[in-house]
């Protein structure tokens, strides 16, 4: 009784209201949560994947003229890396408020910070107006890009496993992942219908800028669906059972370490696959082919669809066999990839086709699981904690600096080199699985 009255204390009346509005009594259905999971990660991921094709197609040309353009690209990819070493600090912050101000006070802050700082690049200047300066700006604003990101953590897909059946978890834990191949598709789609409609000096000018406006309005739907969902009593009843409870991540450190990092690397496979079938491939098309960046981006947009369809069939075959021998299996997929793939990518336009759609399928099937892989691991009393402080670490290690590594050791050592990069993530993926059975978690 005492935790609930802190709790209406430190609640804004922003947050209380909202409670009274969405108050129902019937049950929080897992639809009506997948609809909000859904929603909220493809914002994510559209705000992401615009920056990121940016980082290849504009801002080598735009900030770092004076470079050429390999080396411009691996400037604009070590900025890249700055949302994923501030997300960790972010995601500290924002936990903070989560604890005193509530998550509906924590979320909005979030995105508004990574809405705007999204939006605000779209006024970015370019070294031709103010030199050097237009690069520290643009650090400026991906570093509070991956502040924001770490405080979008709203508790819904652990909601959504919560409330799904025992017999289809492995379905209900796939479906915050398809976030990722629809923010894709949108963001590769708006780029391609750019370059299509504009001549190439109207998109460098003005037109990549459209994009980050367009992204900040999708944060405010994402925003207010999210919010619908977690000012209902269903959540809040869950949230004073200690279910979906932010704890201090100095306790979960101290208690769960082992899970900590065992979950922050078993889905290594996947996100460092993550990147080098979307990021380093339009980068090094774009460095050592003649074609338009368009052709790519079209081929990017097929991917996108072959990789939704196989993070929907990784539900469907953990349902069966269960999510982390899927991620097992796909992990072993991944790294016998690793062996030929890259090299399709000096070998014309069907080797393209080739390294990404079977990149896509692959990814598909791995990443579909990777959400809160060993999540079942924490206790109840650090499962949101735990869970999103797992996923934070993992984008830090498997994903943050693989476009970056990437390119630097294509350009050094050729694409093999890359194949070996990818084997790396998938061999911690195997090894953190194997650690966690004998530890004896279930699967």
């Amino acid at each position: 009784m005492a935790a609930t009255t802190a709790r209406a204390a430190s609640s804004t009346p922003l947050e209380r209201d909202a409670r009274l509005v969405n108050a129902r009594e019937h049950r929080v259905r897992p639809g009506e949560i997948a609809v909000g999971v859904i929603i909220g990660r493809s914002s994510e991921f559209f705000d992401f994947f615009v920056y990121a094709i940016a980082s290849v197609l504009v801002f080598p040309s735009l900030i770092f003229p004076y470079a050429d353009a390999l080396t411009g690209t691996l400037y604009s990819f070590a900025i890249f890396s700055l949302a994923f070493v501030a997300r960790p600090f972010g995601a500290l912050a924002f936990m903070w408020i989560d604890r005193r101000h509530g998550r509906g006070v924590k979320l909005t802050a979030a995105l508004f910070l990574l809405g705007g700082s999204t939006a605000a690049m779209a006024f970015l200047p370019g070294y031709a107006q103010v030199g050097g300066v237009a690069a520290v700006i643009l650090a400026v604003l991906r570093i509070g890009q991956g502040f924001a990101q770490g405080g979008t953590w709203d508790g819904l897909p652990a909601l959504l496993s919560l409330s799904a059946p025992p017999e289809r978890r492995g379905w209900f834990r796939m479906i915050p992942q398809l976030g990722a191949p629809i923010g894709m598709f949108v963001a590769s789609a708006l780029f391609a219908f750019l370059l299509v409609t504009l001549r190439p000096a109207d998109f460098l000018d003005w037109g990549w800028r459209y994009p980050f406006f367009v992204a900040f309005v999708i944060n405010v739907v994402a925003l207010f669906a999210r919010l619908r969902l977690i000012s209902t009593p269903e959540f809040e009843r869950l949230y004073d059972s200690r279910e979906l409870q932010p704890s201090p991540v100095a306790g979960l450190f101290r208690e769960e370490w082992r899970t900590v990092i065992l979950g922050a690397f078993a889905p290594l496979a996947s996100f460092a696959l993550f990147h080098l079938v979307t990021v380093f491939p339009l980068s090094w098309v774009v460095l050592t082919s003649s074609d338009a960046p368009l052709h790519f981006l079209v081929i990017e947009l097929v991917g996108a669809v072959v990789g939704l369809l196989a993070v929907a069939l990784s539900g469907i075959i953990a349902d069966r066999i269960g999510g982390r021998t899927v991620l097992g299996l796909s992990a072993v997929l991944i790294g016998a990839y690793s062996g030929f793939a890259p090299q399709l990518l000096d070998r014309g336009v069907a080797g393209e086709w080739t390294y990404v759609l079977l990149g896509f399928g692959l990814l598909g099937l791995a990443f579909g699981q990777s959400s809160g892989a060993l999540n079942g691991s924490f206790s109840s009393k650090h499962r949101y904690t735990g869970a999103g402080t797992t996923a934070t670490a993992a984008w830090f290690i498997g994903a943050g600096f693989a476009p970056l590594v990437a390119l630097l050791l294509a350009s050094k050592f050729g694409l093999i080199s890359v194949g070996a990069y990818l084997l790396s993530g998938a061999v911690c993926t195997l090894l953190a699985l194997a650690l966690n059975r004998e530890r004896g978690d279930a699967s």
